[in-house]
């Protein structure tokens, strides 16, 4: 198959952006908008230099740099065509396990003048009841203790910026690329709380000399497995040791506000704008929160990839229903946007064979993920006297996936929950179902005072376990 390789010449390109976080999402999405972009001769200071900042990071690394940080991504047509990329936008990557220093120097460094961030919505270390950055974490206590030996995202980024500021080198812009509402302002918050608690003169420059955009990222990625790694490499005819794959839909919604320049992406489809919320709220409320509502009793009804649960009647009725009826009436349309094609169009690319997305990777890390695509518009349903019985399943659902690890055809899983506290454990092993409703996930309000809630909800616990997951889906979009 023809691979549309970039034309731009790599020894040309200097790295403007320094991005922390090399995974799939990343080159699947800032990667390539900025690849393909790099073919205007005037953008040739706007590569990447990639950083990686985790032990478990070794294996990236190393497959990237033995092929001159070059990587095939296949991105896969809801009309079954696909189209193949050769990506060369990353110009260096570093790897702090073996040389901590090199990302300082980056950071600190006039060429840089943006950090871009993918590092998941659990990374940026709020508490979830308070919304608080949580100091007393023993890595952050380490860092802010030790500003000479950062460990953290947070520590790095600190020293980086102290750096800077001495060196003379001017401002710069932080921008968040995870899937979090206002997720510029939650970055902005998290490295402020850990600077002012470390170091207050460079709390000060840090308000005067970064700027921290919002902004709103699309585009299903799975996770890259043996199998897939095979596949894709048979159909490009290279010997990629990194391929990414991922759907033909793309969007970037960004916040113009770039305090020392920027690329200019709209040449290349990304959307600046005065204010992302519109995009935020309907993406994370939609996209997002559909794709954590069927996963766990996709999974648990015995489905293991995306496309399969959406030809699953029962499935595919839900999401549906999910969307019109309980979502739709909180999320108002940004401009230009048609929603009822938008959900039309998501129900697609959840279908596409061809991306076939694994549900385990949407069942991972779910108490990072309900506080932030669940509960804000549940708090809304509660007021409102709405239906809650959609959304009461799932949270059953979600229970019993955590507590029983067992699905409806009798095979066991692994759970990936990185984020769950020592209590979180407790109510999720305590026999009583509404013990689970004090899950650090939900503690944006007390969902064990909606008495509508917790008896539909408590139901719905009882019945999964006795019945199994399957007819009580049937009945929930009968």
């Amino acid at each position: 198959m023809n691979v549309l390789k970039y034309s731009y010449e790599r020894k040309n390109i200097d790295a403007g952006i320094l991005h922390i976080g090399v995974g799939n999402f990343h080159r699947a999405h800032q990667a390539f908008y900025t690849d393909q972009l790099l073919k205007d001769k005037d953008q040739s200071k706007w590569g990447i230099c990639g950083a990686c900042l985790l032990p478990s990071d070794e294996n990236i690394v190393k497959n990237l740099r033995v092929q001159n940080l070059d990587y095939t991504l296949t991105v896969c047509g809801r009309d079954g065509k696909d189209e193949i990329y050769q990506i060369g936008a990353i110009q260096d990557l570093i790897w702090t396990v073996e040389d901590p220093k090199a990302i300082l120097d980056r950071i600190s460094a006039g060429s840089i003048k943006i950090i871009t961030l993918t590092i998941t919505e659990g990374g940026y270390n709020i508490d979830k009841a308070t919304n608080e950055f949580i100091l007393d974490d023993p890595k952050i206590k380490h860092d802010l203790e030790n500003p000479g030996q950062p460990t953290t995202v947070f520590g790095f980024v600190a020293e980086g910026l102290r750096q800077r500021r001495d060196k003379g080198n001017g401002s710069i812009t932080i921008l968040s690329c995870d899937n979090l509402q206002h997720n510029g302002n939650t970055a902005r918050k998290a490295f402020t709380t850990f600077i002012k608690a470390q170091d207050s003169e460079l709390a000060k420059w840090l308000a005067a000399n970064v700027t921290f955009p919002n902004s709103m990222v699309d585009r299903i990625t799975p996770a890259t497995t043996a199998a897939d790694k095979d596949r894709l490499n048979e159909k490009s005819g290279i010997e990629d040791h990194a391929p990414v794959y991922c759907e033909d839909f793309i969007q970037w919604v960004v916040e113009d506000n770039f305090i020392a320049g920027r690329p200019s992406w709209e040449r290349v489809g990304v959307t600046f704008t005065d204010d992302v919320s519109a995009f935020e709220n309907m993406k994370l409320s939609l996209l997002n929160a559909a794709h954590t509502l069927l996963s766990y009793p996709s999974f648990l009804k015995g489905h293991r990839k995306v496309d399969k649960a959406m030809n699953d009647e029962d499935v595919a009725r839900y999401v549906r229903d999910f969307m019109d009826i309980d979502i739709t009436p909180y999320v108002p349309a940004p401009q230009d946007t048609d929603l009822t094609q938008y959900k039309q169009t998501l129900i697609e690319r959840f279908s596409n064979s061809s991306v076939s997305d694994q549900l385990s990777r949407l069942c991972f890390d779910g108490v990072s993920k309900f506080p932030v695509y669940i509960m804000p518009n549940l708090i809304k349903m509660i007021a409102d006297g709405k239906d809650l019985s959609r959304v009461a399943f799932l949270i059953a659902a979600y229970r019993h996936y955590l507590k029983f690890g067992i699905d409806d055809n009798g095979n066991t899983y692994e759970i990936a929950e990185p984020w769950l506290t020592p209590e979180d454990v407790k109510y999720i092993s305590s026999p009583e179902p509404v013990e689970f409703l004090n899950l650090s996930a939900f503690k944006s309000t007390d969902l064990k005072a909606a008495d509508n809630f917790v008896e539909i909800y408590t139901q719905f616990a009882a019945k999964i376990k006795d019945e199994g997951l399957k007819p009580v889906l049937k009945a929930v979009v009968a």
